[in-house]
């Protein structure tokens, strides 16, 4: 039997924390989803994590977390480091840093999963080169199972396609975060590995990548610092769905999901 992986992009600030509250449940049961995985780095007002958001998307029914550049955006995201074992950090921070950069997930009677997160360099910090230390750790990943998805959390369309091509064939899935905007190359490599270079974000999409527009237009009009609140408005669920293979850990599809708050929905 096919299993199933629903990764979600950039959760946004409160509205979208309740989104997933309001509307992953069911999502999961109509899609046939086997684990959740969230990227959460902009869960606490659109910047960031603390435990108490990262626990509201835990109790939405996301298994993993995965996060990037504003991972030290508050100061008690140490907590979730150093206790909670379904949270992740770039693999390619230093090797002193607290937390762990991939984990093994087993649901119930179902097979054990890699999630690996990663960051991208260009435009971005100077961590340690990704495709170097994921060399080195995939083997002994892939020596546990065969289904591996990594969210590779980079600026560049270049950097995470170059990720996609390099790890074909020797992982289910490589999807791309941080820009927020959902891409539209998904697609399944010669190798089995699923890719698309931005999955997009999930919360209030009559924004500006999830911040209010006004502030965010007066800034590039004045280049006056300005405090850019999160959006309210339209808020969706934005990720992709894909289908593997247990036994091979080849993807066999990969499809976008947009799902929409209830006309009703407080977010």
């Amino acid at each position: 039997m096919a299993f199933k992986l629903l990764f979600i992009g950039d959760v946004v600030g409160r509205p979208g924390r309740r989104v997933l509250a309001n509307r992953l449940s069911g999502l999961c049961s109509r899609l046939d989803v086997d684990l959740v995985v969230a990227n959460g780095e902009n869960a606490a007002g659109g910047a960031g994590i603390t435990p108490s958001t990262a626990r509201e998307l835990y109790d939405a029914g996301v298994d993993v977390i995965t996060t990037g550049d504003h991972l030290w955006d508050h100061r008690e995201v140490i907590q979730l480091l150093e206790k909670e074992p379904m949270f992740l950090r770039p693999l390619n921070y230093p090797p002193q840093t607290p937390g762990q950069g991939w984990l093994m997930i087993q649901k119930e009677t179902s097979l054990p999963v890699a999630v690996v997160n990663l960051q991208g360099r260009t435009f971005m910090a100077d961590l340690n080169n990704p495709f170097q230390v994921i060399q080195e750790v995939i083997e002994e990943i892939r020596a546990i199972t065969p289904v591996i998805m990594v969210d590779f959390h980079a600026e560049a369309t270049s950097e995470k396609i170059a990720m996609g091509r390099f790890l074909d064939g020797k992982v289910s899935l490589v999807a791309g975060t941080h820009t927020h905007v959902t891409t539209a190359d998904e697609q399944v490599f010669p190798g089995g590995t699923a890719y698309i270079s931005d999955v997009g974000f999930t919360g209030p999409q009559a924004s500006v990548l999830g911040r209010e527009i006004d502030p965010v237009i007066q800034r590039f009009l004045t280049l006056q610092p300005q405090r850019f609140g999160v959006a309210s408005e339209q808020v969706m669920i934005r990720g992709v769905l894909v289908t593997i293979d247990p036994q091979t850990g080849k993807a066999l599809s990969i499809e976008r999901v947009i799902e929409p708050a209830r006309a009703d929905a407080r977010c």
